[in-house]
């Protein structure tokens, strides 16, 4: 088990405290937000070669017992190097880390199993969340799992194609008028009143400690190396917050000198981190403002965090338009072999962004972070270029006769 041994406290404007006693763990304001700090040492790390075993690999580093109970296989996921995505993109050192292959299709399974992991431990029934979707569907799939009851709070425009899975998994669902920010200010409301577990992403400091062992698995599946760059699409910040978190600890484990530039990925018609980040006043983003609905966050939940672990990586942000994302989406499937929904794919928009305006090199090895399947958004799967499909009778004459006039 990784026994943590202190933790200190951020506040909005980024800076923090060390309390006085772990028994202050429950006392901080809505406005801060918690990391745990570890014992650190090499000791803390896998001494084995990566064998693609998941995330609780990585013990010594999370706050959870040895003992797993949480029935579904995550983390793990490929990091894979496509070579015609490499070409097309003029970036040799270009990797994908693929979390759609994670039992929902995303990268929010991470949290979801280490909260739910503790709910099995504490004797906790019902755990509640707010979400745009893919941390809804999380929650409700990976607590049917566990025999546990899910509450999902959501903004009243979810997509139907993801609410119909939550209903699938029979989890109570209450679609919230306001936008995403009204959904996360009723669900914590409703925690407190009922006596819920507080699943929500940078709030419960659970997620944070999940979402890091992306960073652990990509430095074990690089060779125990760090790459040059990653790339991360940004909502509320807690993916970059985790990312960052990560390969912190690995230094603070003597495991690397140095830490990889982050680049954070955003909307264009929803860029209030970017905005903060070149010194600009953004006006809030209205519902519905970009097609990657993963990442419309108009009042990120880490946004000091997410400025912080930025500034001091020496990385940068950037944003993409729908127009760049949907070419991300196609690329990444006709190029990469994997369908990715817009915010999943927001990141190698990014990317090419971020090389256009020098923010990474050609010759970098540049990691990239595919959070989401396309599968639960099938209306943004269109080719922009379509091969036609020729139908035929069963006669291997007429596919002869297809592939000499058209192929």
């Amino acid at each position: 088990m990784g026994k943590f041994t202190s933790f200190r406290i951020i506040n909005k404007n980024g800076t923090f405290r060390f309390p006085d006693a772990i028994e202050q763990f429950d006392t901080v304001d809505e406005t801060e937000r918690i990391e745990l700090e570890y014992a650190y040492g090499p000791a803390l790390l896998p001494e084995d070669s990566w064998s693609g075993d998941g995330m609780w690999r990585y013990l010594a580093l999370l706050p959870t017992s040895h003992n797993i109970l949480y029935p579904l296989a995550v983390g793990g996921t490929p990091l894979v190097a496509p070579l015609q995505l490499r070409q097309h993109t003029g970036l040799p050192g270009l990797w994908l880390k693929d979390e759609t292959r994670s039992p929902t299709g995303s990268n929010k399974d991470r949290a979801t199993a280490l909260i739910l992991e503790h709910a099995l431990h504490h004797g906790i029934h019902t755990i509640s969340c707010a979400s745009t979707g893919n941390v809804a569907l999380s929650l409700a799939l990976g607590a049917a799992a566990c025999g546990l009851e899910a509450v999902i709070f959501v903004p009243a425009n979810v997509l139907d194609t993801k609410l119909h899975y939550m209903q699938m998994a029979n989890a109570t669902i209450f679609k919230v008028k306001g936008g995403y920010e009204a959904a996360v200010r009723l669900s914590r409301e409703a925690a407190r009143t009922f006596g819920w577990y507080d699943r929500n992403t940078g709030y419960n400091p659970l997620t944070l400690e999940a979402k890091k062992t992306v960073a652990f698995e990509i430095w074990d599946q690089l060779g125990r190396l760090v790459p040059d760059a990653v790339v991360v699409p940004v909502g509320d910040g807690v993916t970059l917050n985790g990312i960052a978190k990560g390969f912190r600890e690995l230094m603070l484990c003597g495991a690397t000198t140095r830490v990889p530039r982050i680049i954070g990925v955003q909307a264009e018609h929803c860029q209030p981190l970017k905005g903060a980040w070149e010194g600009k006043t953004i006006p809030l983003a209205h519902s519905g403002a970009t097609i990657a609905d993963g990442i419309a966050v108009s009042v990120p939940i880490n946004g000091a965090m997410a400025l912080r672990d930025v500034s001091e990586s020496g990385g940068g942000f950037v944003a993409v338009s729908d127009e760049e994302i949907l070419q991300a989406i196609t690329l990444l499937a006709a190029a990469g072999g994997i369908l990715a929904e817009p915010a999943g794919a927001a990141a190698l928009a990014g990317a090419r962004v971020a090389l256009a305006q020098g923010l990474i090199q050609e010759q970098e090895t540049l990691v990239v972070l595919v959070t989401g399947s396309g599968f639960k958004t099938p209306q943004y799967l269109h080719p922009q270029q379509y091969r036609p499909i020729y139908e035929v009778s069963a006669d291997i004459d007429e596919v002869k006769r297809v592939r000499l006039k058209h192929i």
